[in-house]
């Protein structure tokens, strides 16, 4: 890893440099003194929430304090820990003690995190594209893996330009993302992130419509005005007001005009349909997956109406 990107966790515990750097005690000190970030399987939380690890037959321990960055101030919550059970972990090895051959490992995945955090906060900068993990998702955004367990979190409205009411219909906890750093906070060690600049450009997704097709779409909104459909992640249409729509609709529509100087898609609604499907995020909606954006425009040039932009 470099550049300041780590792996979300749970990247690695499967890869066979992981698997090889604590198969045997040689390897497990090498990794002490290299101070490498590894992964193993936790398998038990005890009653003082000390995590037991498992390393290929070795076990190991990771104490209360180090479970989490954050756990001794409080800052992080005890449910953080006690997740962890039945799912990777990443950690640094703290200690190796051989008692007549049976070894016994002291390891820190706050110590983990910690340096994960510092090197993407000293690395990074706004507008880097990084992988990320969606961990849990709450009406207000989506909380993500970026490192080791270091969470942050997309706002609802840096998901898509699309309007969506909830982020549950972009992504599914566990999946693998991408995503920008929109903001880096030394002071707090915070980083922010957005995600829309990584769907495309309007040009960019109107580019596989045209006028005449009938396709599907999903009633987003409801206005005197009208209905807005989303047709793509990072791309909607209004049709007609009808009062036999409401938002989560499937609808087939008809494009009856695509205007970019107004950035407008006109459409008909054909009909309804009960076969409801999700506009969730896949790999084949990604414009970008790695490298450094400074300017994401998103609004054709020709479109003097609406500019939508985000600069880094």
């Amino acid at each position: 890893m470099s550049c300041g990107i780590f792996s979300p966790e749970g990247a690695l515990i499967h890869t066979e440099e992981n698997r090889k750097l604590i198969e045997s005690p040689e390897k497990l000190y090498y990794a002490l003194e290299n101070e490498l970030i590894l992964e193993g399987m936790a398998i038990l939380c005890d009653a003082e929430h000390n995590l037991i690890v498992d390393l290929c037959g070795y076990r190991g321990v990771i104490p209360h304090r180090d479970t989490a960055s954050g756990i001794e101030d409080g800052s992080t919550r005890e449910i953080a820990v006690i997740s962890r059970v039945g799912k990777p972990v990443s950690f640094l090895i703290d200690g190796i003690e051989d008692r007549d051959g049976t070894f016994h490992l002291k390891l820190s995945r706050r110590k983990a995190q910690e340096r994960a955090l510092t090197r993407m906060l000293t690395d990074s900068k706004p507008g880097d594209i990084i992988p990320a993990r969606i961990t849990h998702l709450e009406s207000f955004g989506a909380f993500v893996d970026i490192g080791c367990g270091n969470i942050s979190l997309i706002g609802i409205e840096a998901i898509s330009v699309s309007r969506i009411s909830h982020p549950q219909e972009r992504f599914k906890v566990g999946s693998d993302i991408f995503a920008v750093i929109s903001n880096i906070d030394t002071e707090k060690r915070r980083i922010n992130l957005s995600h829309r600049e990584l769907l495309g450009t309007w040009k960019e997704n109107i580019a596989v419509f045209e006028v005449g097709q009938t396709v599907r779409g999903i009633v987003r909104g409801i206005e005197d005005y009208g209905v807005f459909i989303e047709l793509a992640p990072n791309l909607s249409g209004l049709a007609e007001y009808r009062d036999d729509v409401e938002p989560g609709s499937c609808v087939s529509v008809y494009i009856k005009s695509i205007i970019p100087e107004k950035m407008k898609i006109k459409l008909v609604i054909i009909d309804l349909f009960d076969d409801r499907y999700e506009n969730i995020i896949t790999k084949n909606d990604y414009r970008l997956t790695s490298g450094h954006i400074d300017l994401w425009q998103y609004s054709p040039k020709e479109c003097t109406k609406k500019e939508i932009i985000s600069k880094f």
